[in-house]
């Protein structure tokens, strides 16, 4: 999707000279709610635990996580005419995760507790880099539905007892919103908008162990945003 961004900031720019009736610029507060889909680690065959290899054949159960949301935006929009707008949202920000953590237990050949060894893994997420590419038709003088492409990064930041790490990701999704806009002194107006918004899944291999994954089917959203911005 990287590739589309550009072209459609390329877009944008054509459009600007060439058809653009007039730019919004503004900033926006947004906050909601997701939902992770079918989070799951899978351990398969024989894998290597500091040194030492044992056989498992696990896939964990998939899961679902749910969290809150808020963060600041910055959006700019090319007016193509009085029904359609082009616009960016950008968040210059990174989103952080909070920190989980999980403890292993590596049982010995025999049942005794002094063969057991206890590994702790720790992991966090950042998303960065935030974009989406929208389209906004005005149904009525005030109210408006918006469609759009987004794009982050996923930056895992894991420490892993067990050695290696599972990577970043680029995730791609979707969007979608209706809204309502008014008018303020000084060409400036505000806005206030319900969204949606859907991202595909990822899968990543352990740097140190083939045999080790984990992967996410999908993170939905639901959210508001309240922007101020001007006109020219």
């Amino acid at each position: 999707m990287k590739k589309f961004l550009l072209a459609t900031l390329m877009l944008f720019g054509f459009s600007t000279v060439a058809n653009s009736a007039g730019v919004n610029i503004g900033v926006t507060l947004n906050g909601g709610a997701f939902e992770v889909d079918g989070a799951s680690e899978v351990f398969s065959g024989s894998h290597v635990s500091n040194g030492s290899s044992t056989t498992v054949n696990k896939n964990a159960d998939s899961d679902e996580a749910q969290g809150a949301f808020a963060f600041g935006s910055v959006f700019a929009e090319f007016r193509i005419n009085d029904l359609i707008s082009l616009g960016v949202d950008y968040v210059p920000t990174s989103l952080d995760s909070e920190t989980t953590e999980n403890v292993q237990i590596d049982t010995g050949a025999t049942p005794s507790n002094s063969d057991d060894t206890s590994r702790t893994n720790t992991v966090a997420v950042s998303f960065e880099d935030l974009t989406t590419a929208y389209v906004m038709l005005n149904a009525t003088e005030n109210l408006y539905i918006k469609v759009g492409l987004m794009e982050v990064e996923a930056i895992t930041k894991e420490n892993l007892a067990t050695g290696g790490s599972y990577g970043d990701a680029t995730l791609e999704g979707v969007s979608a919103g209706f809204g309502y806009n008014g008018d303020l002194a000084n060409d400036m107006f505000f806005r206030l908008e319900a969204n949606y918004m859907d991202f595909d899944g990822a899968e990543k291999t352990n740097s140190n162990d083939a045999n080790k994954k984990i992967k996410v089917d999908g993170i939905t959203g639901f959210g508001g945003k309240i922007s101020v911005g001007r006109s020219f």
